[in-house]
């Protein structure tokens, strides 16, 4: 957020705490009045839910021209193309690194830990009886997945139908971002091979496209404040002091892990490669960070993001414009450690012993998957219920943590957004090294 939107992330973050802390009183309430409980969950579906998800249309709204414009521009604005292979080598060993890293310390909890040892028989049949009918439909989407082959990559990236791909082909989908991703890249491509008047021009339309986006998240942000402690508080409400009670363990080891990558491994790498303060630095981005947490998404949170790191990191445009978009969709370091985390807990629930072998390759397949994860509210389960598959273990078993799962796609999105803009400021401070050695 700019300086000037302090107050607003100010508000942003009070409202959000005031959801939480209504529906831990809600929740506490019900445990004597059941009535009021399920009355207060019937309001919440019926009254809160809509209020937000008006927020969160509109935020995805501007996804898909934001992400076109912005990296299309980010690539233009180089104006040769022999600096795209560096920036672009940059970005995805940064990519890799954040994600292998954030694997590796989930995992180190959950064999520390072992929540799942934890976890008894009647807790465990509880859990599938509530939430296994919901799994099943994330197994299913797995199941009908097909298997990677060079076809399919072809397929994801060059789709026979650009549009259809990118608009979604359900309510339920914004579409497939990798297509649009490649074509705003071969737009930008393209666009530093021309004359320098059409590549202003070409700028100039891409910037006035990211001005209109950016002004509808400024429209959406001022619902912010009301929106988000009602979305908080439908989530507290609906998961139920039981489930909570159940998963404690692996819920409060999964949020400590994705808090420690993000705000002490990402603190290390701005110390290492750039001259921010981390403090500083995540005073700054607090804003992006809530509304991440609030919307579950890394699509929805991409505006805001993209504006923070103009306004107020003062990052070059062409940098921010290429690694953010790519990094909504292909960084997802919090998405990667719950995948790894799920995938452990569960084999734990069921007895089943992963090796140091096994472990090193869920590692290296949570951050091949977390690639593909789409960025919006539950999007990593069906690739969950895949892995689940691969280790031997019943797919079924996910049901078993569909009851924190939001609450947690809560805390792996901040994360993934926040690992974001780090990678974006490290970037940013090598391509300003790169061009000083070069003048």
């Amino acid at each position: 957020m700019a300086e000037t939107n302090r107050p607003l992330a100010n508000r942003i973050l009070y409202g959000l705490l005031f959801g939480v802390v209504a529906g831990l009183a809600t929740l506490g309430l019900g445990q004597y009045s059941p009535g009021s409980l399920e009355f207060m969950r019937k309001v919440s579906t019926n009254v809160f839910d809509p209020v937000g998800q008006v927020f969160l249309r509109l935020l995805f709204f501007v996804v898909i021209p934001l992400v076109f414009a912005s990296l299309a521009a980010g690539v233009a604005q180089l104006g040769r193309l022999d600096r795209l292979g560096p920036l672009a080598g940059r970005t995805f060993a940064l990519f890799f690194l954040n994600m292998a890293i954030a694997v590796g310390l989930g995992l180190l909890m959950m064999n520390v830990l072992r929540p799942g040892d934890h976890l008894d028989a009647s807790a465990k049949a509880m859990l599938m009886q509530e939430f296994g009918g919901a799994a099943q439909k994330h197994v299913a989407v797995s199941a009908a997945t097909p298997a990677v082959s060079l076809s399919g990559i072809v397929e994801m990236f060059m789709p026979k139908n650009l549009f259809g791909a990118v608009v979604g082909h359900t309510n339920g989908t914004i579409g497939d971002i990798l297509p649009l991703i490649l074509f705003a890249l071969l737009v930008g491509v393209v666009g530093t091979q021309l004359a320098e008047a059409k590549r202003e021009q070409l700028l100039s339309a891409l910037d006035l496209v990211s001005e209109l986006m950016t002004g509808i998240v400024r429209l959406a942000l001022r619902l912010a404040p009301f929106a988000v402690p009602l979305m908080i508080y439908g989530v507290i409400v609906k998961v139920g002091l039981d489930i909570l009670i159940a998963l404690g363990v692996f819920a409060l080891g999964c949020l400590a892990v994705m808090l420690l990558h993000l705000f002490g491994t990402m603190s290390i790498w701005l110390r290492l490669w750039t001259d921010r303060k981390p403090l500083a630095f995540f005073r700054d981005i607090r804003g992006v960070l809530v509304t991440a947490f609030s919307t579950s998404s890394s699509n929805a949170t991409l505006p805001a993001a993209l504006e923070c790191s103009k306004d107020t990191l003062g990052l070059k445009p062409s940098v921010a414009g290429f690694v953010l978009p790519l990094g909504t969709t292909m960084n997802m370091s919090g998405t990667a450690l719950y995948e790894g985390c799920v995938v452990l807990f569960v084999a734990q629930v069921f007895g089943v012993d992963l090796s140091i072998g096994q472990q090193l390759t869920l590692l290296f397949l949570s951050v091949l998957s977390a690639v593909a994860v789409a960025g919006i509210p539950g999007g990593s389960l069906p690739l969950i219920a895949g892995l689940l598959v691969t280790f031997g273990i019943p797919a079924e078993g996910i049901g078993i943590v569909l009851g924190v799962d939001r609450i947690l796609d809560m805390a792996r999105s901040m994360t993934n957004v926040g690992s974001d803009l780090v990678t974006t400021v490290v970037v940013d401070a090598q391509e300003r090294k790169a061009d000083a050695a070069s003048a």
